[in-house]
């Protein structure tokens, strides 16, 4: 009974952080069936993302400071729209007044959904890293990582000895959570591959209602081949190790101001 409450609760959490994805997966099924007046659909989407970004800082369910690091991620997913669309990956196949170069604006909305469901379950559920490698090793990784989405059009697509590597990085990494007042670990790399698998299904979802296609969806909806989880897998990583620089350098600069405040007050007296 207790392991069921907790579990629960655990959704329940899960459930809240993910209300910005949430808010753009209805969006994408409502703006597929239903017509709205005066603009394209992909110009609504945008409008909606940018009304639900708001009311996820007015309401406090985001901080000023979590909106930073969303910010940080919509412009890296735009940048690799425009790059993957333009390289013939995938295409939005619908006219609107606010694409660039092909991507409409909001789609970066959806990579930062994806930091918005991290930020928020970080908070929530009080996340703290054990064993978790040096900056000097992470965050290379993560850029080889980023920067390999680009490269592999134009030499070798390295992602499997990336992969190997996240493995090796990563293998001795926990992530520690707390559900009401007990807390529990997961391996930092089943953590990445359960968050890409469910962003993997999320994809699919995204696609049947027609907020990108793949070339071999043009005529008939299809599923997303699996071997997409591996990249989306790969993309999480990068998201997770930006987010967790982010929160260790403002749990630092938050230590160093505590310090010095504290110094001052000593001098004081």
């Amino acid at each position: 009974m207790q392991a069921m409450k907790q579990f629960i609760r655990f959704g329940y959490e899960q459930a809240l952080s993910c209300l910005f994805p949430v808010i753009i997966f209805a969006s994408l099924a409502i703006t597929k069936f239903i017509e709205l007046p005066f603009l394209s659909r992909y110009d609504w989407l945008l409008i909606i993302c940018l009304v639900a970004q708001i009311f996820m800082i007015v309401s406090g369910l985001e901080t000023k400071k979590e909106l930073v690091v969303i910010t940080l991620f919509h412009i890296i997913g735009l940048n690799l729209e425009i790059f993957k669309v333009n390289m013939g990956s995938w295409v939005y196949p619908e006219e609107a007044y606010t694409k660039v170069f092909g991507v409409p604006l909001y789609s970066g909305f959806m990579y930062a959904s994806v930091a918005s469901y991290l930020c928020q379950a970080w908070r929530r559920l009080d996340i703290r890293l054990v064993k978790w490698p040096s900056i000097l090793l992470a965050g290379p990784l993560a850029a080889a990582i980023y920067l390999n989405f680009f490269t592999h059009h134009y030499w070798l697509d390295i992602r499997w000895w990336l992969s190997a590597l996240v493995v090796i990085i990563f293998l001795r990494a926990w992530v520690d959570y707390k559900i009401g007042n007990k807390r529990y670990r997961m391996p930092i790399i089943l953590s990445f591959f359960l968050i890409g698998f469910f962003i993997w299904i999320a994809e699919n979802i995204a696609t049947f209602f027609q907020a990108w296609e793949y070339p071999n969806q043009a005529e008939v909806w299809s599923m997303v081949h699996l071997g997409k989880v591996s990249s989306w897998l790969l993309l999480v990583i990068v998201s997770f190790l930006i987010v967790a620089m982010l929160k260790q350098s403002q749990k630092n600069i938050e230590g160093f101001w505590e310090r010095n405040k504290t110094f001052v007050r000593v001098n004081q007296d």
